[in-house]
């Protein structure tokens, strides 16, 4: 019975997005729009709870909860990525995953250095090279993980944020090829977060680029032109994602809210805007001394790692929930008739 509710997941997100597209078609934007597409963002909070497993749950909660609720919202005003003039096929596709399309014209003609290129169809060979590696590290941190009794609690921490980044990085990329059947191209969802030369940089142009840009748009562009300083809304966009990490957590692991991711996000967000004055000051003096990126990057990642060794993954990995995702994990994979390759049994 369970599986069999989540197997209505797909058709129920279809039904709400191409309701939304019909909603939107019909109201201007404003506070109208966003009245007639309330059944649609009441429905997305209870799609995840119909999914059996943890995992599914904590990533359809980033996927329906966080994103599609993001994405319905703008639209209610006019502005984000969806728009009822585009075909229902691309509306539901883009609504109800985590990618951002662009149309290949619009990408090659805003293409800059500040941001990274849409992927194009020649990079398919070396996207299949790259899931392929992914895919063997993953299955080598589970087996190491499936052993861990005498593991140190953050080489654990560690195993597990790279075998999320690379689940992450096949996943995302993979329901985005998609798009490519739909006349467009995909935004890659991570542009190499290790050559990070600063927090700006790891968090505005790097990493989870989708949520980046949803935040942008749903939080920071409103804040900053409500207040006049882009300081005003780094913070507001850090705490909302924050705020959001909490909500996707929840349905991850079906705990009460800490406040520590909260407070991952807080402190990137003043580390960032710290980091945007520092350099508005050295611009100001005319000196802007600038680390090598050989030697910059470790630290951008070392500070990221450390924090979140104190404040983001406990929340996710702590009182046993990483045994739980392997137990998961392990499932599934036996399910797909990999037996115990994944695990390290015979």
């Amino acid at each position: 019975m369970r599986h069999a509710a989540a197997a209505a997941v797909p058709l129920a997100t279809t039904v709400a997005m191409l309701y939304a597209r019909l909603a939107a078609s019909l109201t201007g934007p404003g506070p109208r729009r966003l009245a007639a597409l309330l059944p649609a963002m009441a429905l997305l909070p209870v799609l995840p709870l119909a999914l059996p497993y943890y995992s599914y749950r904590g990533f359809s909660a980033f996927v329906f909860v966080w994103l599609g609720e993001f994405k319905l919202l703008l639209l209610a005003f006019g502005h984000g990525p969806l728009h009822p003039a585009l075909r229902p096929l691309l509306f539901v596709f883009t609504a109800a995953l985590p990618v951002k399309l662009v149309d290949a014209a619009a990408a090659a003609a805003g293409a800059s250095a500040s941001r990274p290129p849409p992927a194009a169809p020649a990079a398919t060979f070396k996207f299949v090279v790259s899931s392929a590696i992914k895919v063997g590290a993953m299955a080598a941190i589970v087996r190491v993980l499936h052993a861990k009794e005498e593991m140190h609690r953050y080489a654990a921490f560690s195993l597990n944020a790279v075998f999320m980044y690379c689940f992450l990085d096949v996943v995302l990329p993979a329901l985005g090829a998609a798009g490519v059947a739909l006349g467009m191209e995909m935004e890659p969802q991570f542009y190499r977060p290790y050559l990070s030369a600063s927090l700006r940089d790891f968090w505005g142009r790097r990493w989870n680029l989708v949520a980046s840009a949803v935040l942008r748009a749903a939080v920071y562009d409103p804040v900053r032109a409500r207040s006049g300083d882009p300081a005003a809304g780094v913070l507001a966009a850090f705490l909302v994602s924050g705020l959001m990490h909490e909500v996707v957590i929840l349905y991850l692991t079906s705990r009460a809210p800490t406040g520590r991711v909260t407070a991952f996000f807080a402190l990137h967000g003043a580390c960032v805007c710290a980091e945007r004055w520092w350099c508005a000051r050295q611009h100001k003096r005319e000196a802007r001394p600038q680390l090598p990126r050989a030697v910059a990057a470790p630290l951008v990642l070392g500070f990221v790692a450390g924090t979140a060794f104190w404040l983001f993954f406990p929340a996710i990995y702590g009182g046993g929930m990483d045994d739980l995702y392997l137990a998961e994990i392990a499932g599934f994979a036996k399910g797909l008739g990999l037996g115990g390759s994944w695990t390290g049994e015979n």
